[in-house]
């Protein structure tokens, strides 16, 4: 078998330096040299590919296999992980969905000139990258998306499904056909599309047998357009995270399907901005004893998820799964408000302004406000390249089922009730920890 070569010295992790020509190479091996192997093709399949979002993480692994970036925002690149066989940047075969016609290029040439972000080498020196991404991405289903995102684009209109089964059968014969002209070893669907509106679950999702009875007449009102991904991807044994709010795999029957075929799950919506800093703030007050009696939180930013959230119905879910943490964190709940704006000019960038009014020694009325701004896409796809190589990692050590070490990473674990994230780190700590003493 043939041997590849790690980086010099005794790490075998990617390695930050202060200097941008000293970053990620392309492969991650183990620590121990006799145990190096041919590296594995990872196949990662965004929904809602051609987004900020999924964009942004197919230029960032193009960038950082090319060593053209540092690997800065990578948790996975801290010293816990050193000496772990994660899958590095080059070892990812990216394809997807979406329901706009457009290519990766296009869509970081559009972030380039809305946003400012992305510099026009990087674009220029990973195109051949980003074009052999985009003729692997295939018009998506719009079934159960809901209005406001189905107004987004028309490329998967002359694909259109009746019904969930032949939803989910289309879904499925994308990916079926992509691992194997690929020769994917394991395909990870990752759901990075639009907030969908809440949807209201019933008794026919609570078992595998009912649900999948109900799918060769079930429209929209049966699942969401991020299950019918989601069921897809478990149906055939591949691993699904859900980066988004919106339901996915969130309900019983396909997570009794996900038990049967062996498929790992994560989710759900990324914890990225204000939200990460509610649970890092509030075991603060928790701590020092001091009573928060309100927390307000104002968000403005543009972009398509800007458009998608200002639908009321869309927004709901996301506000859900943002203001929740505040009163799980502090173990009570305080007056709270999350308000979302859309401003088309801030392109992708995302302000926060939060004012925390709390009670202090002798009844003291005090306030803690702070400002939170970043390029939204941009502090999501580190989080979502960490989920994807901890979730190949977890599959290679033959996980199956729910990931609930992941938690640090979501706004609404799924499976973990524990919002604070210092304690949701240390379960990650313990967890790759306990992952190195078994290699």
């Amino acid at each position: 078998m043939r041997r590849i070569p790690g980086p010099p010295g005794p790490s075998r992790k990617f390695a930050s330096a202060p200097c941008p020509a000293n970053v990620l190479p392309q492969i991650i091996t183990l620590a121990n040299e006799d145990r190096l192997t041919m590296s594995r093709r990872v196949g990662l399949w965004l929904v809602g590919a051609f987004g900020g979002v999924g964009t942004t993480i197919t230029l960032g692994l193009s960038c950082l296999s090319r060593k053209l970036v540092p690997d800065i925002g990578l948790t996975t690149q801290l010293p816990m992980f050193q000496g772990l066989p994660l899958p590095g940047p080059g070892d990812f075969v990216i394809g997807g969905h979406d329901i706009r016609e457009s290519s990766f290029t296009a869509s970081a040439e559009e972030f380039r000139d809305n946003s400012g972000v992305f510099r026009p080498e990087w674009i220029e020196a990973c195109r051949a990258d980003l074009e052999a991404a985009t003729k692997r991405v295939r018009p998506g289903t719009k079934l159960g998306s809901g209005a406001a995102i189905s107004a987004l684009g028309t490329w998967a209109d002359a694909a259109g499904a009746s019904n969930a089964a032949e939803a989910v059968n289309r879904i499925a014969a994308d990916l079926d056909a992509f691992v194997k002209s690929e020769s994917i070893d394991h395909l990870i669907v990752l759901n990075v599309s639009s907030t969908e509106p809440v949807f209201e679950t019933g008794k026919v999702h609570e078992t595998w047998a009912s649900l999948e009875a109900a799918l060769p007449t079930g429209g929209p009102e049966l699942l969401p357009s991020s299950s019918l991904y989601a069921l897809a991807a478990v149906r055939g044994g591949h691993s699904y995270v859900n980066f988004t709010p919106s339901l996915g795999a969130s309900i019983p029957a396909i997570a009794e399907l996900a038990d049967k075929t062996g498929s790992l799950l994560a989710g759900k919506d990324g914890k990225t901005g204000e939200t990460l800093m509610k649970t890092v703030l509030a075991p603060m007050f928790s701590h020092r004893n001091l009573r928060v009696q309100s927390w307000v939180g104002h968000n403005i930013f543009g972009n398509r998820d800007g458009v998608i959230l200002n639908d009321p119905t869309n927004k709901a879910a996301k506000v859900n799964t943002k203001d929740w943490v505040t009163t799980q964190t502090l173990g009570y709940k305080p007056n709270t408000l999350v308000t979302i704006e859309y401003i088309p000019d801030m392109g992708d960038w995302k302000t926060a302004w939060d004012h925390i009014h709390f009670q202090g020694f002798l009844g003291t009325q005090m306030t803690l406000q702070f400002t939170w701004q970043g390029c939204d896409s941009l502090l999501a796809a580190p989080l979502a390249i960490d989920l994807v190589r901890l979730t190949d990692f977890e599959k290679r050590r033959g996980g199956k089922g729910l990931q609930r070490h992941l938690a640090c990473f979501f706004k609404s674990p799924e499976g973990v009730e524990d919002n604070h994230f210092f304690r949701q780190f240390a379960v990650l700590e313990e967890y790759a920890a306990s992952a190195r003493k078994n290699a």
